[in-house]
């Protein structure tokens, strides 16, 4: 698809976000206002210099003048700097309202939104392009705006001092204007290109680092390294364009500029030398200078420009997001209480793809207080029971109710908070044990984690580490073992006092010792409280007041383990006999 030029509609919502500093705003243009004044005085100063007080010998006028022009800069200078700083500042707060209006918004998406879209291309819009944005009023808007006034400006002083000499200037102009407007659409498209390519590298580089143990596990370093080289190299040739048309624009404007100056100063020299008044050596020295500063910020506008369509295209990336409305529909008005724990899934449907259900129809009934395990072969459907509890996906038809209440008639954040989950695949964040455990919830207190902890029987665990409850586990918790992870999961969970309690409780390539505070930790936190665990240890099935197998994405059969391992071709036994009957004799040992 073919880029605009430029996007009015984009850039005024872009603007929209200098609202709240209007008077900043204000004064960014008052600052560009008075140094294109203060710029363009100078060379009118210099000619008065020349043709007024070096011409007639007269010392104290040049002096005066030449103090004059000091001044002159000065006020320049000072206007350069707040016009600098005041827009570089705007451009770094719209940054930041914008980027914490993009990441609460992306906290609200559905899963399902995640799972469609890589991480590293989120990360891309929530960082460098949404740093883009700033350049539109740093090194974008207000230096074209500067830009252009001061060629306002000087076209003025120009025309007030010798207007035949002016337009021999203006007859070039359309020319660098022609060629100025070409590389603004070709540099468009580029720019459109180069944002793709980086997407695509940080996607890229994103999921490998992520999953580096897999590449290196299976020895495919040189087969994604020779994809990273091309994927690097469409990036380079994206920038390749960029440089290539900068390369042509720009000498060709200097060419322009400098073949303008040199004709007025051959044209205007040859009419001095004939004796006619034509024009003056003050308004030959000034318009040496003048000329660069007309044809200068016209070739910077066109440079300028350029970052004002990179930082558009950025927002305009940023704003696809912002647009999106993937959220679950938070329309409950019911604060849920303190839930007594009564589940109820009555024929619910489901799929994370339209027409291909992996719930299909399902009639569940969870007794408050009681804890019920689900067994099933892989896909089965016992993972999206947990995510649709939760409301982490809608469900197509049917009813999921909590305490004879629909759940979508509770608020998303209340029922979130009286539900929590304990996950097969643990993730910690780069920070310590304690703000791992408390998710950095001002409410929970060192005291309340420490009896927490030794409540479940992961105190003495935590104590050896070194730092304590302030060990740094890194990023993803690399720091600790899988089934320390798992005992942290665990103590996170008991820590948040939930109503219901969902545990995806694996234990494999998990060591004795860790499992044993596993087993000890779920009897502790399930105990008077309802809690559905997705059973990979005989032991939880065994405990467990109602057992429910799951297969294709129906329930096929419900009951005790005495129950259901005596149905002759059952289900649960032939799952029994295949995966848990080897347990049996450790467990009676025990």
């Amino acid at each position: 698809m073919k880029a605009k030029a430029f996007d009015t509609r984009l850039f005024k919502r872009i603007l929209q976000y200098t609202k709240p500093y209007k008077m900043r705003f204000n004064g960014v243009i008052v600052f560009a206002i008075s140094l294109s004044i203060f710029a363009a005085l100078r060379p009118y100063l210099l000619k008065q210099t020349v043709d007024e007080y070096i011409k007639t010998q007269d010392k104290f006028g040049l002096l005066v003048y030449v103090s004059l022009m000091g001044f002159v800069l000065l006020l320049e200078v000072f206007s350069q700097f707040f016009f600098v700083f005041w827009a570089n500042w705007l451009g770094q707060d719209i940054v930041k309202d914008i980027r914490n209006k993009m990441f609460k918004h992306i906290l609200s998406f559905k899963m399902k939104y995640f799972d469609n879209v890589p991480v590293g291309q989120l990360v891309t819009r929530s960082v460098s392009d949404i740093e883009a944005i700033a350049r539109i009023f740093s090194q974008g808007l207000f230096m074209i705006i500067s830009d252009l006034m001061k060629m306002i400006v000087v076209l003025i002083f120009m025309f007030y001092m010798n207007w035949k000499l002016t337009w021999i200037v203006l007859v070039a102009m359309p020319v660098l204007v022609f060629f100025t407007r070409i590389f603004q659409k070709k540099m468009q498209i580029a720019f459109e290109e180069v944002r793709t390519q980086i997407a695509n590298l940080n996607s890229f580089v994103q999921e490998r680092v992520t999953g580096m143990k897999i590449v290196q596990l299976f020895h495919r370093e040189d087969i994604e390294f020779e994809k990273f080289k091309s994927i690097n190299e469409k990036h380079k040739k994206a920038w390749i364009k960029t440089i290539l048309y900068n390369s042509i624009f720009f000498p060709i404007a200097d060419i322009i500029s400098s073949l303008t100056l040199g004709f007025v100063v051959l044209y205007g020299g040859i009419k001095i030398l004939n004796g006619d008044n034509f024009t003056t050596f003050g308004d030959l020295f000034s318009y040496t200078m003048f000329i660069g500063m007309l044809f200068n910020p016209l070739r910077q506008i066109a440079d300028k420009f350029n970052e004002m369509q990179l930082g558009m295209i950025a927002a305009n990336r940023v704003f696809d997001i912002l647009d999106t409305q993937d959220q679950i529909q938070d329309t409950g008005t019911i604060e849920a209480p303190i839930f007594k724990g009564s589940i109820q899934f009555k024929q619910v449907h489901f799929g994370y793809i339209a027409n291909e259900e992996v719930i299909k129809g399902i009639d569940l009934d969870v007794k408050a207080g009681k804890t019920i395990a689900i067994v099933g072969s892989t896909g089965a459907g016992k993972s999206t029971i947990i995510n649709l509890l939760n409301r982490f996906y809608e469900i197509n038809s049917g009813t999921i109710c909590i305490d004879d209440h629909n759940i979508e008639n509770y608020t998303l954040s209340s029922l979130r908070k009286q539900i929590a989950v304990v996950l097969q695949d643990v993730f910690l964040f780069a920070d310590t044990i304690f703000n791992n455990i408390t998710l950095n919830n001002p409410d929970v207190s060192r005291d309340q984690v420490l009896a927490a902890a030794k409540k479940i029987g992961v105190h003495k665990f935590i104590m050896s580490l070194p730092d304590n409850y302030d060990f740094d586990v890194k990023e993803r918790g690399v720091m600790l073992s899988s089934g320390q992870r798992q005992l942290i999961a665990f103590l996170r969970a008991y820590v948040s006092n939930p109503s219901i309690l969902i545990l995806d409780e694996a234990t494999s390539s998990i060591d004795t010792y860790s499992e044993e505070l596993i087993q000890k930790a779920t009897e502790t936190i399930t105990k008077d409280r309802t809690s559905i665990v997705i059973a990979h240890r005989l032991a939880t099935i065994l405990k467990a007041s109602k057992i429910v197998v799951m297969d294709k994405g129906l329930i096929v059969e419900q009951g005790t383990h005495q129950e259901l391992v005596l149905l002759e071709n059952g289900y649960y036994k032939k799952l029994y006999d295949s995966q848990f009957a080897v347990e049996i004799d450790d467990y009676n040992i025990n």
